[in-house]
C-alpha cells in the first residue's frame, strides 16, 4: 500500500462510519421512562372517571415499542379495553380517503387543480354566500373562481354542511346531506345544491369536502366507494377489522360511545343514538364511518412512514406521501376555524402538518415534519418521519377531548423544550 494512501486509509472509514454510527446512537424516543409516563398519564384519565377506557399503541423504528390498554370498552359490562376492541374512528376516516383518491391521481385520472366540477357537473356556477338584505333574505354571489379538486384536499371549498352558520343553518338542515340513506352521488348533489360559505381558496373551513373526495373515487373508479377501499387499502395492508359495517359476530368487540357532561365526567350513550356502523347504510362517507382497531390503523400509519408500502404492498409512491405531507395552506389563508389549536401545523392532503415547533408548553407537542388526523370520539394517529415514529390513540369519548391528546404527547415525547 503506498504511503500517502495508507494515511489516509483511518480517515476514509471514520467518515463513512459516522452515519452508522450517530445513527446507532440516536436517542430513543420512547424508552422506559417515557413507557411510564404514558401508562401514568392514560390511566389517570379512566382513574378520574373522565373517559372509560382507552388503548394506545406506538412503533418507533419498526418495533412496537408501546401498547396498554386501560378501563373498559363498556364499562355496564365490565369489558375491558385492548387491542381487538373495535371503534368509531370518525375522522380519522378522512387520510384513508385521500390516500383512496391520490392512488388515482398517480394513474393520472385528473390534476389538483382541474375544475372538480370538471369530473363533477355538479360543483359547476357555485353561488356564495354574501350577506342578507332588509328582509333578511339571502344574498348570493357566482363563486370568483371554481372549486378545484386541491379545494377538496384542503378544506378550502367553502362548504357549509359541518359550519355553524346562523343563516345558512336552516338551509344545511333542509338538504338533510348525510341522510344515511343518501347514496355518494345523492349527497353530492345535495351539497351542490346548497351556497358555499366563502369564495373557494379565501379560507379554511372543516366540512363536507372529504365526503366529495369519496365521490370522486367512485366516480373515476367506477367501484362503490367501500369495495375500492376493501380492495386497494384494506386488503393489501391486512386491515380485516376495518369498514363501515360491524359484522354480526363482532358486536361483543365494538366499544361503547361515552358523553363527557359538563363536570367532565363519562357517561354512555344509547347505541339507540349510535347505530351507524350496525346496518348497511347506503351511505359510505369519505368523511367519517369507518370502524376500526388499533392494530389496523396502525398499519395504515406505518404504510404512510415507509412512503406508501408497508410489508409486500405497495399502497402510494414515496412522491405523492410527500405531497399529501405538505402543507398545502398559503399564508394567504388566514381565517382557519380552529385549527390553529392543533399547534403550529399547516394542512396537506387530508393531514394537518406541523409547520413548526410548539411556541410553548401550552401547545400540543410534536416534531417538524410530523402529518397527523384525529376523529370526533376522541381517536388520534400521528406519523413522525424525523424519529421514524407512529402512534395511534384510541378512545369512544365526545365532544372531542383535546386535553387527552396534549398529555398523551406530552408522555411520549417528554417535557416541552424550548427550539
Amino acid at each position: 500500500m503506498k504511503p500517502a494512501i495508507a494515511l489516509l486509509l483511518p480517515l476514509l472509514i471514520a467518515e463513512f462510519a459516522q452515519p452508522a454510527i450517530a445513527q446507532s446512537q440516536q436517542k430513543t424516543v420512547v424508552d422506559a421512562t417515557a413507557k411510564s409516563r404514558i401508562d401514568a398519564a392514560l390511566k389517570s384519565f379512566v382513574d378520574s372517571g373522565q373517559i372509560a377506557g382507552v388503548s394506545a399503541l406506538v412503533y418507533e423504528k419498526g418495533k412496537e415499542v408501546y401498547f396498554n390498554a386501560f378501563g373498559y370498552a363498556d364499562a355496564a359490562t365490565k369489558r375491558p379495553m385492548d387491542r381487538n376492541t373495535i371503534t368509531r374512528i370518525y375522522s380519522m376516516t378522512k387520510p384513508i380517503t385521500g390516500v383512496a383518491l391520490m392512488q388515482l391521481y398517480e394513474k393520472g385520472l385528473f390534476q389538483l387543480d382541474d375544475p372538480l366540477s370538471k369530473y363533477a357537473p355538479e360543483f359547476a356556477n357555485m353561488q356564495v354566500y354574501k350577506g342578507t338584505d332588509a328582509s333578511g333574505n339571502i344574498i348570493l354571489e357566482p363563486a370568483k373562481r371554481p372549486i378545484t379538486i386541491r379545494d377538496i384536499t384542503r378544506h378550502t371549498a367553502g362548504f357549509a354542511p359541518g359550519i355553524d352558520h346562523p343563516v345558512l343553518n336552516p338551509l344545511v338542515a333542509k338538504a338533510d346531506v348525510f341522510n344515511p340513506n343518501n347514496t355518494l352521488t345523492e349527497m353530492a348533489k345535495r351539497l351542490a345544491s346548497l351556497p358555499l360559505l366563502f369564495h373557494p381558496g379565501d379560507q379554511w373551513g372543516y366540512g363536507a369536502s372529504v365526503d366529495v373526495q369519496a365521490y370522486l373515487v367512485e366516480k373515476l373508479s367506477g367501484k362503490p366507494f367501500d369495495q375500492y377501499l376493501a380492495a386497494n387499502i384494506f386488503k393489501p395492508l391486512g386491515m380485516n377489522n376495518t369498514g363501515y359495517v360491524l359484522a354480526p359476530a363482532d358486536r361483543n368487540r365494538f366499544a361503547a360511545l361515552y358523553q363527557r357532561d359538563a363536570t367532565g365526567k363519562a357517561s354512555a350513550i344509547s347505541m339507540g343514538d349510535n347505530e351507524f356502523n350496525i346496518k348497511d347504510r347506503a351511505l359510505k362517507p369519505g368523511g367519517f364511518g369507518l370502524i376500526s382497531t388499533v392494530d389496523d390503523y396502525m398499519k395504515f400509519a406505518r404504510m404512510l412512514l415507509n412512503k406508501g408500502k408497508f410489508n409486500n404492498a405497495t399502497i402510494l409512491k414515496p412522491q405523492t406521501v410527500q405531497l399529501m405531507a405538505t402543507s398545502h395552506l398559503s399564508d394567504t389563508v388566514s381565517q382557519r376555524m380552529w385549527l390553529p389549536s392543533k399547534g403550529q401545523v399547516g394542512f396537506g392532503i387530508d393531514f394537518a402538518v406541523r409547520t413548526r415547533p410548539p411556541a410553548s408548553a401550552a401547545e400540543n407537542n410534536g416534531v417538524v415534519g410530523e402529518f397527523f388526523w384525529d376523529g370526533a370520539a376522541s381517536t388520534l394517529f400521528w406519523v413522525d418521519p424525523v424519529n421514524e415514529l407512529t402512534a395511534v390513540l384510541f378512545v369512544q369519548v365526545m365532544p372531542f377531548y383535546g386535553g387527552l391528546h396534549k398529555a398523551f404527547r406530552d408522555a411520549v415525547y417528554g417535557p416541552y423544550k424550548q427550539q
